[in-house]
């Protein structure tokens, strides 16, 4: 019993014998091995079917990545260095002639050797390291390089101004009454520094228009100048623009003042007396004289105090001005230490030149032009893989030191984003300062210098994109470019749209979906490309003739017929035979579902969130139709001469096509019907047809190969089944998977490839198990072994298919299969998996009998040693050995089994043992009680083992069928024989619920009279009686008597007339019972109907009986009070025949001895002459 309770779980139910829709007719060796000598031959050769599923998995693993929608984590699956792009020398800006270049070298000598301002700490301030770095730019020899050096020193030096901007102020003292002030600049440039601090201990002043300071040499008048003022504020805006020439960089230093403007006069026209005044105390004098009368509108005199409050000055010297200019915050400062101020201004300053004596300038060319060309030469010559040493004859010069040669860059070409050397970028910091450059106009020239430079030679698209927003940002701020110079930039966009579309046509060569790089790469880009969109509406000249995202739409689609048209023309060319460009065009399908899943999961989202361009909708639409109308036409071309190859080929082609399909179906939204593919299976069915008659006969070579290699040993510690069953699985599993996979869209056509391919399943599975039987009735069993491990091996193999079947029949569905319910199969999908259930059920209990049946002759020798125990010895060790026995075995059976082959042999062997008890109680007659106390011991002993505290068989599973007769037979031994009669007059009584109205039915009436102490009998009539005469119908006549008769000896029976020829009799005749009341209350006291038909020449018939208890009529259950009374209804009798429970009773009176059951026997052996057997 130990064994029996680990076995957790594994009871399996009985199975019920239900019909089946499909009965596989049995074939006999011959029919088996005649149904593999004919395959179809072709492209899969008769053979073991390996080679063929190996294919079958392939085609089923391309699938597995086409489940759902990419993702791009699962495309992005390369990092390695993005495919270069095309390079075009002609595609930069015109070479330059050798007079132009060396206009250009003496311009940047002159730009370097003239170079004013402050040196920004990124900048290079070595005159010598300037020009070196120039001489390797424009390849000069070092004599060459002197000559220039000293032509340009002998030019007439430039003209210098300072360009000043006066933004703002902010945080001013409040000098007027109302809390606030009215501001006014007024700025000029010193010619010499103001006065200088004085010793320890004196109080400091500093410069101010309105007081005097020593300085000889006259101050023009037009460098003093005077903004606005700005009433009632402490934080002033100005905004205003002045220009001052220099006459010295060195010296000369900006001077700005700012006062409290008190009363409402015109300062402007104040400063321009000061034209009349030469000299800066006279300025001072006269700038305070004219203040005064302003103020008093010409009668002021010089006493009255009407001057302007001061709140605060600037001191700048020109030679610390930034070379690049400077946009900053200056703190105001006070004229001397006494004096308070505070605030900030705001200013903008640039230094710059208004002449210079260079042959470009000379011919206009300076400016805008020359800093383009010098751009150009400098990042060309810094662009460069690798950095050539310089030649030793250049040292001399003092071009380049070591140290800024190792400031270049040795970038990659397709990732370099601008990157400048220190030298470069000083040097065209000073040339785009002193050219007057706007911010502008140097964020335009480096992108037309850069977007040329990169159509010869990759640059990084983040760098490319920078330049686009940083002259956005400065193009929403600075004034509109004069029209020469806007004609420039709206070429470079131009040029630089028509490279990138020349890209995009080639997408999948430059930016491959595969690589995280090139699709970054892709991305900015796009980016560049939307950015030139933004300028579109700026331009008084438009870039592009047709709006940008056509353009681009167009080249996409240029770019997807080009692609298609060289895998066309690679892999399946129009001009091969149909069965050879059927292979390449299995191929081209493939690739075209890969690229589709690119677009999906890349591209898509990166053409429609920069450039709003459907990319994805417009590339599968295009490719979709191009495959499509390339598959019609050669499946329609290749189905005349359809050979195994050519269908095997056309099955893989359908199947991808079908996946492309259904790849735009799953998009949201998307509706596949009115795709160029949406009847595309029509041509490929004849295909898919003979590649399913393959693969039915390939599963079964599969099969066959794995049955002849199968040991019938366990795969492995973990499983408890062969390798031909696991293989058998794979097989059924993989063709499932397949019809999956398929997907036939046509219902119809569906319906009939789906049931075939159902009962090739059911055909393999049986087969499989059919060569089992064969294989294990080979095998050599070892003498004596009970239990055999091939049988429980194949056993579990046959669950396992069971298993592994029923799942493939359930996904075998069709489209209308559901029907919208789930778990609903279409008809005859359920009708074979019923079928095949059944069959494998059989097949189960067959193998199962079988292994069980290597127990039966112990069984029965345990059972026998218990039936022979003698009385003296205790029952529990009679049965003990059976018990041990059955423990022993389960155990081992246990190991073996899985758990519903373990619910199975449970099964058998509970129906074993009772058969066995049947037996031994049929052999041992007239023995003691103690004899079947014994075998009642036993089976409830065995009850308890089997169910095994609910770990086993389940308790109404145990006492069903064989029990239920043992029981009653063993019950029945134990009683008298008179308690036996009742038994068997009580089993009539339980009889009457069982029956159906097969034999008739008798109506009768029936109550108890208690003043004449009897009882009465009516019986009325009869209907639908069996026709037991040759002419169809029957001469009934009704038996009635009371039973049991050791309850009613003195009672003797009644019989109503012969009714003649008819099946239908009315009798209506009454008869009387002289009995007790308290005889009719008795256990199995009842009348019994017995109806006959009468034979004149022969014995009469019998035609069927019926029981009606006595201890539920009137006036037994209910005693009347009075005077008679009758039943008021009539009851309605069903007759029947005796069953097996009835007889059980009679068997055991059969052997009793005693005269009572003797004479009981006899009376009812006279009736069952009578009888017919048994429908």
């Amino acid at each position: 019993m130990a064994a029996l309770l680990e076995l957790k779980s594994s009871v399996l139910r009985q199975v019920q014998v239900c019909p089946s829709f499909r009965r596989k007719a049995e074939q006999g060796p011959a029919s088996a091995s005649a149904d593999l000598q004919e395959p179809a031959t072709g492209a899969w050769k008769p053979g073991d079917g390996v080679e063929f599923f190996a294919h079958m998995r392939l085609i089923l693993k391309k699938g597995e990545g086409r489940q759902g929608l990419p993702c791009p984590e699962v495309l992005l699956r390369s990092g390695s260095p993005a495919p270069a792009e095309p390079a075009d020398c002609n595609r930069g800006l015109r070479a330059l002639t050798e007079e132009e270049v060396e206009m250009l070298y003496e311009e940047g000598l002159y730009t370097v050797l003239h170079r004013a301002g402050t040196m920004g700490p990124d900048q290079v301030d070595d005159e010598e390291a300037l020009l070196g770095y120039l001489q390797q730019v424009f390849g000069t020899s070092p004599e060459e390089h002197a000559e220039a050096i000293e032509r340009v020193k002998k030019a007439k030096a430039p003209t210098y101004a300072l360009k000043v901007c006066v933004v703002r102020a902010k945080n001013l003292l409040a000098k007027d009454p109302n809390g606030f002030s009215d501001p006014y600049c007024m700025l000029g440039i010193l010619p010499a520094s103001g006065s200088p601090r004085g010793p320890s201990g004196q109080k400091e002043q500093r410069f101010s228009f309105r007081k005097a300071s020593k300085r000889s040499g006259p101050l023009p008048a037009k460098c003093i100048q005077v903004t606005e003022v700005k009433s009632s504020t402490l934080n002033p805006v100005w905004k205003e623009h002045f220009l001052f020439e220099i006459e010295d960089v060195n010296t000369d230093q900006l001077h700005l003042d700012i006062w409290d403007h008190d009363e409402d006069v015109s300062l402007a026209e104040a400063c321009r007396k000061l034209n009349e005044v030469i000299g800066l105390k006279g300025v001072s004098r006269y700038f305070k004289q004219i203040v005064k009368s302003a103020r008093a509108n010409g009668t002021a005199g010089p006493t009255e105090d009407h001057t302007d409050d001061f709140l605060g000055c600037l001191n700048i010297p020109v030679r610390e001005v930034p070379v690049a200019g400077a946009d900053r915050w200056f703190k105001l400062e006070p004229r001397s230490s006494a004096s308070r101020v505070q605030g900030d201004c705001h200013l903008v300053l640039k230094l710059i030149t208004t002449e210079r004596d260079t042959a470009m300038s000379q011919r206009g060319r300076f400016g805008f032009l020359s800093y383009l060309l010098l751009l150009s030469r400098v990042l060309r010559f810094e662009h460069r893989v690798e950095v050539e040493p310089p030649d030793p004859l250049s040292r001399g010069a003092g071009a380049l030191g070591s140290a800024h040669l190792s400031l270049l860059p040795q970038p990659n070409s397709s990732s370099w984003r601008g990157e400048l050397s220190g030298p470069g970028t000083t040097v065209l910091c000073l040339h785009g300062a002193q050219s007057n450059l706007s911010a502008l106009q140097l964020a335009v020239l480096h992108w037309q210098v850069s977007s040329r430079h990169h159509q010869m030679r990759t640059l990084d698209y983040g760098y490319l994109l920078g330049l686009l927003e940083d002259m956005q940002a400065h193009w929403e701020e600075a004034p509109s470019l004069p029209q020469e110079q806007e004609e420039s930039l709206a070429d470079s966009f131009s040029a630089f749209s028509e490279f990138g579309l020349q890209l995009l046509r080639q997408l999948r060569d430059y930016f491959p979906a595969t690589n995280s790089k090139a699709v970054y790469r892709l991305e900015l880009l796009l980016k560049c490309l939307d950015k030139l969109q933004l300028f579109q509406p700026s331009f008084e000249i438009c870039p592009f003739e047709t709006e940008l995202n056509m353009d681009i739409a167009a080249a996409l689609k240029r770019g997807n017929r080009e692609w298609y048209e060289r895998l066309l023309s690679t892999k399946s060319p129009r001009e091969q035979p149909g069965p050879q460009r059927l292979p390449g065009l299995v191929e081209i399908a493939d690739i075209i579902y890969e690229d589709l899943q690119a677009c999906y999961g890349i591209y898509a989202s990166l053409f429609h969130g920069i450039l709003k361009v459907d990319f994805f909708t417009l590339t599968f639409r295009q490719l979709e139709r191009l495959v499509a109308e390339e598959a019609w036409v050669l499946a329609e071309e290749l189905s005349p001469k359809m050979t195994l190859e050519v269908a095997s080929g056309l099955f893989e082609l359908y199947l991808t096509l079908a996946d492309t399909q259904r790849f735009w179906s799953c998009i949201p939204g998307r509706d596949s019907r009115s795709l160029a593919l949406a009847g595309i299976h029509t041509p490929f069915l004849p295909a898919v047809k003979l590649w399913l008659q393959v693969l039915r006969d390939q599963a079964k070579w599969r099969l066959q190969g794995a049955v002849d290699v199968d040991t019938l040993e366990p795969v492995d510690a973990c499983s408890k089944h062969s390798s031909s069953a696991a293989t058998a699985s794979l097989c059924l599993g993989l063709i499932q998977e397949l019809w999956v996979r398929l997907a036939w869209p046509d219902p119809a056509q569906a319906q009939g490839l789906g049931t075939q391919l159902s009962q090739d399943m059911c055909e393999a599975a049986l087969f499989y198990t059919e060569l089992l039987r064969k294989k294990v009735d080979t095998q050599p069993g070892a003498t004596g072994e009970a239990v055999s491990e091939p049988l429980c091996v194949v056993l579990n193999n046959v669950e396992l298919v069971r298993r592994a079947s029923g799942q493939a029949l359930r996904g075998l569905a069709w489209p209308e299969g559901a029907l919208g319910l789930e778990g609903v199969l279409p008809r005859p999908l359920l009708s074979c998996a019923q079928a095949l259930e059944e069959d494998l059920q059989r097949e189960a209990r067959t193998v199962t009998a079988h292994l069980t049946s290597k127990m039966v002759a112990d069984i029965r020798k345990y059972v026998q040693h218990i039936s022979l125990s003698p009385d003296s010895i205790q029952n529990d060790e009679a049965v003990a050995p059976l018990m041990k026995y059955l423990d022993e075995k389960l155990a081992s059976l246990s190991a073996s089994l899985v758990k519903e082959n373990q619910g199975r042999v449970l099964e058998a062997l509970w129906e074993l043992l009772l058969q066995a008890i049947l037996q031994a109680l049929g052999a041992n007659s007239d023995v003691s009680a103690d004899f079947y106390g014994r075998f009642h011991f036993t089976l409830e002993a065995l009850v308890s083992f089997f169910h095994a505290e609910g770990q086993g068989l389940p308790l109404e599973s145990l006492r069903d069928g064989s029990y239920k007769r043992l029981e009653e037979e063993l019950r029945l031994h134990k009683c008298s024989t008179r308690e036996c009669i009742e038994q068997f007059y009580l089993d009539k009584l339980k009889q009457r619920a069982l029956e159906q109205n097969r034999f008739g039915r008798l109506s009768v009436r029936c109550h108890y009279e208690a003043a004449e102490q009897r009882l009465a009998v009516e019986v009325l009539h009869a209907a639908d009686l069996l026709p037991l005469d040759a002419n169809g119908l029957s001469d009934p006549f009704v038996i009635v008597e009371l039973g049991p008769p050791h309850l009613f000896p003195l009672v003797r029976s009644q019989r109503t007339q012969v009714k003649a020829r008819t099946l239908h009799p009315v009798y209506d005749e009454l008869f009387h019972f002289s009995v007790p009341a308290e005889a009719c209350r008795r256990r199995g006291a009842c009348v019994l109907f017995t109806v006959m038909d009468h034979d004149w020449l022969s014995t009469n018939d019998f035609a069927g009986e019926a029981a009606l208890g006595l201890g539920s009529i009137s006036g037994i259950a209910r005693p009347q009070l009075g005077a008679v009374a009758r039943a008021g209804q009539p009851i309605t009798l069903h007759l029947r025949r005796p069953r097996a429970q009835v007889r059980s009773a009679l068997r055991m009176l059969e052997g009793r001895t005693n005269k009572e059951a003797q004479e009981f026997v006899k009376k009812l052996k006279e009736l069952e002459k009578c009888m017919e057997a048994d429908p």
